[in-house]
């Protein structure tokens, strides 16, 4: 199947799609801030530049998206049907790219939580409370 737009509209399409201050982590951070947690965001100096960061609890946050970050076993990590090849490499490359990031971290000592977009749109409440209790586990 080709594509319905032309390459210029894709192009375009596709250079609007944000990585930071995305729906998913906009809401994490209401959620955290009315929790009374404090946190800075993309801290530059960490590796990966964790989308939230609580200093005060050592732990780092990011908020993937399902379908750039392959969340395994969900609707929303479907494959394009055109240039399965190149899809296939750029999320093994992401996926490799994010563990690497999460090991590097957990060596320097810190707690990294992965918050999937997929469980903020279903059950916000229940995504704070998993990192209340991460948090409390120290």
């Amino acid at each position: 199947m080709t594509d319905k737009i032309s390459k210029e509209r894709r192009s375009w399409n596709m250079s609007r799609i944000k990585g930071k201050n995305t729906t998913p982590e906009v809401m994490l951070r209401k959620l955290l801030h009315a929790a009374g947690y404090r946190f800075r965001l993309h801290v530059p100096d960490l590796p990966g530049r964790p989308d939230i960061v609580l200093s005060k609890y050592k732990t780092a946050i990011f908020v993937h998206g399902c379908f750039w970050h392959r969340h395994e076993g969900c609707a929303g990590a479907t494959m394009p049907k055109t240039r399965t090849e190149f899809w296939a490499a750029k999320f093994r490359n992401t996926v490799q790219r994010d563990q690497r990031k999460q090991e590097e971290l957990e060596k320097a000592g810190w707690r990294v939580i992965t918050v999937w977009e997929c469980s903020l749109e279903k059950e916000p409440g229940a995504v704070l409370k998993n990192i209340e209790n991460q948090i409390s586990r120290q």
